[in-house]
C-alpha cells in the first residue's frame, strides 16, 4: 500500500524569501509536498483548516495574525517550523526541542538538520488525521505564550459596521452572538439592549478573527465564530460530529474537528 506524500503549508508575508525556503524544500525533502502557500498569518490559518499539512513553516512577522498566533490556533496538530530574519524573539528557547526556527535566508545545512528533526518527530508520533504531536506540549504552550508576549497587537474591535437594508448600523461587538460566513459577505448575528437581529458585513470572517477578542470569541468551524458568553452546552452527536446550543436561541452552530477540544468538560 502507498503511503500519501507528506504534505506542507509555507506562509511568509515576503514572495523572495518564501520562494528560497520552497525551493530549499525541494532540495532537501524531495518526498515533501506543498499544499499551500500564504502571504499573511489569517490565509496560513484558514489553510491550515483547510489542508490540515503534516508540518507547517510559519513567518514570525506577519500581518493580521503572526507566525506566533497561528502556531498557537494549531496548538500541536502539527509540528511548526518558525522562519525569521531577526534575532530579537528569544531563539535559545527553540532548542528545547518544542518547535524548531530557520533564520532568513535559509541555510541549506540548517535546514538539512530540521528536516532529519521532522521526519524523527512525525514517525514517532504521526496520526494519519492529525498529522504528529510535538514531544513535550507544556514546553510548547509555554515557549508560545513567551514569545506571543514580545508582539505587539493592535486593540480588539469594538464597533462593526454592518448593513441592515438601507440602513448602516454600528453593532458593538460585545452584543454579537456568532459570526457566519454567507457567500461573498459574513453574518453577523445580535443582541443587545437596542434590539437584536442579523446583518451582513463585506469582511471575510478569516480576516475578522484577527481583529477580535480571542478571549470573548471563539472559533468553532472554519465558516463559525461565536461569542462564548452565549454557549449555552456543546453536544456530541457521534465520534466526529459536534454542535453548540445557544442561550435563548434555537439555532444550533456546527463544531469541526478542529475545535472539540475547547469542549472537555471538567
Amino acid at each position: 500500500m502507498t503511503m500519501p506524500p507528506l504534505t506542507a503549508l509555507i506562509a511568509d508575508d515576503e514572495e523572495a524569501p518564501r520562494a528560497q525556503l520552497r525551493l530549499a524544500l525541494q532540495q532537501a525533502w524531495p518526498g515533501l509536498q506543498i499544499v499551500a502557500e500564504a502571504v499573511n498569518g489569517v490565509d496560513a490559518w484558514d489553510a491550515f483548516l483547510e489542508h490540515e499539512p503534516a508540518v507547517c513553516f510559519l513567518d514570525i512577522r506577519m500581518p493580521g495574525l503572526s507566525g506566533i498566533d497561528v502556531a498557537r490556533r494549531i496548538d500541536g496538530r502539527a509540528p511548526v517550523v518558525f522562519a525569521t530574519a531577526y534575532g530579537d524573539h528569544a531563539l535559545a528557547a527553540f532548542d528545547a526541542g518544542a518547535v524548531d526556527y530557520l533564520m532568513k535566508p535559509v541555510d541549506p545545512e540548517r535546514l538539512a538538520q530540521t528536516v532529519v528533526r521532522l521526519r524523527q518527530r512525525l514517525q514517532a508520533g504521526a496520526t494519519p488525521a492529525h498529522g504528529a504531536a510535538p514531544p513535550d506540549p507544556a514546553a510548547l504552550h509555554q515557549l508560545l505564550a513567551q514569545l506571543a508576549g514580545q508582539t505587539r497587537r493592535a486593540p480588539p474591535l469594538q464597533v462593526l459596521q454592518a448593513s441592515v437594508g438601507r440602513e448602516v448600523r454600528l453593532i458593538r461587538t460585545d452584543e454579537v452572538v456568532y459570526f457566519e460566513s454567507d457567500s461573498r459577505y459574513t453574518r453577523v448575528v445580535f443582541d443587545g439592549p437596542h434590539g437584536a437581529g442579523d446583518a451582513l458585513i463585506r469582511t471575510p470572517l478569516k480576516e475578522l478573527l484577527a481583529q477580535l477578542d480571542e478571549q470573548l470569541f471563539w472559533q468553532v468551524h472554519r465558516s463559525v465564530i461565536v461569542n462564548q458568553r452565549h454557549i449555552a452546552s456543546a453536544v456530541r452527536v457521534d465520534e466526529g460530529h459536534m454542535h453548540l446550543t445557544l442561550r435563548g436561541r434555537p439555532e444550533t452552530l456546527p463544531v469541526s474537528r478542529h475545535f472539540q477540544a475547547l469542549f472537555k468538560g471538567q
